[in-house]
Order: structure tokens, then sequence, then C-alpha cells
């Protein structure tokens, strides 16, 4: 039988573990308060992985074997995003990026469409690339060529990249497209022009985020472009480790739920009702809050007894002083509902406003998101979701039972006004509902599913253009 620990090494052994513990919980508050800052954001997303650095560190390659995507290592990549920011497309290929350095591949990066000014946040994110290995080539010139030319694999990120094939490749374009993957995000009509997507037809295959997305760009480009999609792979997203791991952690959850109410002063037993998109008519603030007030509305003229409700707008950038966030704030003014609307600026730090609330609510309009990662990434923290019956929402959310779906446009104001009401006078419907989407995330979006399917994709990519090549 082993012997008992002495009364005082139990002692020391518990004050190691607190003092770890407390030096974790720390370092999660300072995530807390470095939510606001996007830049400092995006660092702690996806960066705390270990993938290889400028010098190319071995261990880190050989902690990889086993990943799905280790039949990468030494291929070159190129990669080619329309702009470097901090949305959607540019940071999802940055994620793939460091997924391909962390098996041993060598990655070089195009932004095709920079702005003239200085920009802190592109300045930032190129040198995180740089940090990791990535080498950043100019969008045009000779480099950019001989790099398209010599690559195993090309991936155009979303459909405006396109626009850079004709005027740096010229006459190498033929020669360039067999081995090009098109991953494609966007799900608006104004994306549908033949500048763009007129090469679509000869790549060796588009990487769609959502089946609802991949059936739109087929029957768009036949009926409106007359031409032919390639051969489209699905590829559902998955959430990272990192955020996985916050949210699994029970201790971590409670200090950043207190840390981020006591700064909006919501108190810990009101309702927090959260829309985490940046703030445009696309994704649906404004009628969110349009709802939110009918809301309360509602629960006024039944009288029911239900907690203090606060709503909250992630994504606000006044510094941009666009009309329509201006339009938002005067909506809250002039209904009195100040006091319950909580407006915080632009992050990529999401973990601990998931923490904080009580529901996501994902409003994007017209066709809804191409994918909408932010829903999986409140399932992970077993939130319900509220989401527009559209788009990729469609694919994660199960109307009835990981959440509630609602129409998109004016005709859905009413009905998630509904559905906020029901979520917040049923507490063991909102756990129900979030234990289930959690269950679901585990299933189907975590890391690990993303990889294998994209591994799967690019080796069927580079089969197709080994097998160009030899023809």
């Amino acid at each position: 039988m082993a012997k008992a620990p002495s009364s005082s090494a139990a002692v020391a052994a518990e004050g190691r573990g607190l003092a770890h513990h407390r030096t974790r919980l720390l370092l999660l508050l300072l995530v807390a308060v470095a939510a606001s800052a996007s830049t400092v954001g995006f660092l702690l997303r996806g960066a705390l992985r270990d993938p290889c650095d400028a010098h190319g560190d071995h261990a880190s390659v050989a902690a990889a074997s086993g990943s799905p995507l280790e039949f990468m290592r030494s291929k070159l990549v190129l990669l080619v995003s329309h702009e470097l920011s901090l949305s959607g497309g540019p940071l999802l290929l940055m994620e793939l990026t460091f997924l391909l350095r962390h098996v041993g591949s060598q990655v070089v990066w195009i932004t095709n469409q920079r702005s003239e000014e200085t920009n802190d946040v592109t300045y930032s994110l190129e040198h995180k690339m740089l940090n990791h290995g990535v080498q950043v080539l100019p969008a045009r010139g000779q480099e950019a060529v001989d790099t398209a030319r010599k690559a195993d694999l090309v991936i155009l990120n979303t459909a405006v990249a396109g626009k850079w094939l004709d005027p740096v490749l010229k006459n190498h374009v033929p020669e360039v497209l067999p081995k090009i993957l098109w991953w494609i995000h966007e799900m608006r009509g104004h994306y549908f022009k033949l500048e763009y997507v007129k090469h679509l037809p000869f790549v060796a295959g588009a990487m769609i985020d959502s089946h609802t997305t991949a059936e739109y760009w087929k029957s768009r480009t036949s009926d409106r472009l007359k031409i032919q999609m390639p051969q489209t792979y699905i590829v559902h997203l998955g959430n990272s480790k990192e955020l996985m791991e916050v949210a699994e952690d029970g201790v971590a959850r409670r200090v950043l739920r207190e840390h981020i109410r006591e700064s909006l002063g919501v108190r810990s037993e009101d309702l927090l009702f959260a829309i985490i998109n940046s703030v445009s008519r696309g994704k649906g603030q404004d009628l969110f809050l349009q709802a939110f007030y009918q809301s309360l509305q509602l629960i006024k003229q039944q009288k029911l007894k239900v907690p203090t409700m606060h709503a909250i707008v992630v994504g606000s950038d006044m510094n941009a002083q666009t009309k329509f966030e201006t339009q938002l704030r005067d909506f809250v003014v002039k209904n009195g509902i100040h006091d319950r609307v909580h407006f915080v600026n632009k992050t990529l730090a999401v973990a601990p406003y998931l923490a904080a609330i009580d529901v996501l609510v994902q409003n994007s309009q017209a066709r809804g998101e191409c994918f909408g990662r932010i829903t999986i990434e409140a399932m992970a923290f077993k939130l319900p979701v509220l989401g527009t019956a559209a788009g990729g929402t469609t694919e994660i959310v199960v109307d009835g039972s990981t959440g509630l779906l609602h129409p998109a446009g004016k005709e859905g104001v009413a009905p998630l006004a509904k559905n906020i009401v029901r979520l917040a006078s049923r507490a063991e419907q909102r756990a129900s509902m979030g234990k289930k989407g959690y269950d679901r995330v585990k299933e189907r979006f975590m890391e690990h599913h993303m990889a294998e399917r994209i591994a799967a994709v690019l080796k069927e990519v580079l089969r197709k253009s080994r097998q160009h090549t030899r023809s």
C-alpha cells in the first residue's frame, strides 16, 4: 500500500496547486481585460499553439506526428487572401496557416488588397505570421509568380481573391489553376462577378463552409454567370483547443463571468442575451434590439416573473462613426433601455463574453451566415442559441433542441422576441439546450474534426494536381 504523504507534504502540494490555479486565473483575467483590444485578442486565439518558429522547430513538428495533416510536411503552400484584417475570412485562413506550419509545411502568404496607409492590425498580423515561420510576400512581382508556379498547393481565400490571378500571373494562369483550392465563405450577391470567379470552373476544387452556401453558389454561378462549379468540398469548422480549454474549466468560466458582468454593471442573477458580430446591417443588430425591446414589453404585459434582462452588442466600433451604429444607439436611448443595453468594442477574445452571457443571438440577415463560427463557440460554453433560420446556422443549431430558430428579416422580430421571453422564463430549458449544444460540438465541431475534413480535401487536391502534371 502506498504510504500516505505527511501532513506538511500534503500542505505543500496543496499550496503549489492553489498557486498554479491562481496563476491560471490571473492569466484568464488578463485575457478578459484585454478583450477590448482586437489585436491582443487575436494573439490569444490560435497563437497559443506550438507551431514551428522561423528557424524550424523540429520538436514541434515531431509533436505533430499523428496529425491528419502530417502528409503536408515540407509541402510548399501559397495562401492568397483578398485582405488581412480582423474579419472571418482572413482569420480562418490564418488558422489553417498555423495548422500547416505545425506539421512542417512551407507556407507563403500574400495579401492582394492592402491599404495604402499604415495599419496597426495588418502590421501585427503579418508579424505574427513571420514569427511563426510564414513568409509574407508582396501581392505583385516576380517572386509571387515564381512561388505560385513552384507551390504544391495554392489556396485562394474568398471569391474576391480571384482578382489576383490575371493581373499577377498573366500567361501563367493556366499552369497554376490545376493546383488551386478556392476557399469560399461569401453568401452575398455582389460577389458574383465574372471578373472575380471566371477561373472557378478550372481549379482543382472549391472548399465551402456549409452545404447551404455550396448549393447557393452552384445555382447562382450556373444561372447568372453560365459557368459550372468545380468539385466542391464541404468543410464545417471546429473550435480551437484553446477556446475549449476555457469552456471546460468551470473555475475559469466563473471568474471570467464575474469580471465581465462587473465591468458591465450586470448582477450575477441577471439574464444576459448577446449578439457577437461586427456591427453591420447584415448581422442584424438593429432587429435584435427591436426584438429585445419587444420582449421587455411582453414580459410587462403578461406580468411574467423573470430575472432582470440585459442585452449586449459585442462588435461595436464608434471610431468608424457609421450611420448604422449611431441608429442603434439612438434606438436604445429613444426607447429608454440604455440601462439594459451594453455596447462593447469589437474583439476576437470572445471567451470572456461567452462565459458571461446566458444566451447567444445569431441574427445574420438575408441568406444568413456561410457558417458562423461564433455559434459553435457559444455551444461549447453550453449556451442555447437563438438564430435565424438561414445559411449555415441551420446546419449547426437543431431547432427546439440546441436552440430556437426564427425567420430572417423584419418578420423575424416578433418570433425572436417571443423566443427571448421563452428562454428567459425557462431556466431548465436554457440548461437543457446548452447541454445538448455542447454534446453536438463534441460530436462534430472540434478542431480535430476540422483538421480531418481539411486533410481529406488537401489530399484529393494534391492528387488531382499530380495527375494533371503527369498528363
